[in-house]
């Protein structure tokens, strides 16, 4: 499952603050029962578009990954949260806006990775996106 999130109208102090980006890859898997297995790494960019800037990081966890972008002038974040294993979307996005208030977010959640399900399962996954693809035609 893959929690894609677009936030907008954050302010700008927490999103220039690397150490609040790493604070949150830290804390925030075993906040959605997950499972850190290396600690966080968390850049700050300057590129040549001076309003692009901002703080990047990511997080591996076992069941995959989580990674921050934040563009401290443009008021905006984006997070995904990626993992073989399923999680509750509304808390973990709870979770996010405890450390990143947003005026505005937009989320999707994905689903990834089906083909590794029960095989009867991913038989079934498979099936009805054969059928999708042969309606398309």
């Amino acid at each position: 499952m893959h929690l894609v999130i677009d936030g907008h109208g954050c302010d700008r102090a927490h999103l220039s603050d690397a150490e609040l980006v790493r604070r949150f890859l830290d804390e925030f898997p075993s906040r959605i029962r997950m499972t850190k297995i290396i600690p966080p790494a968390v850049y700050t960019y300057h590129g040549p578009t001076p309003e692009d800037w901002g703080v990047s990081g990511f997080v591996i966890i076992a069941e995959s990954h989580i990674s921050v972008h934040t563009f401290p002038d443009r008021r905006y974040v984006n997070i995904d949260v990626f993992s073989c294993k399923e999680f509750d979307a509304d808390e973990a996005m709870a979770q996010v806006r405890e450390f990143f208030p947003m005026d505005d977010v937009r989320s999707w959640v994905l689903d990834r990775g089906l083909e590794h399900l029960e095989p009867a399962t991913a038989k079934a996954v498979v099936e009805e996106e054969r059928e999708a693809v042969r309606l398309r035609v």
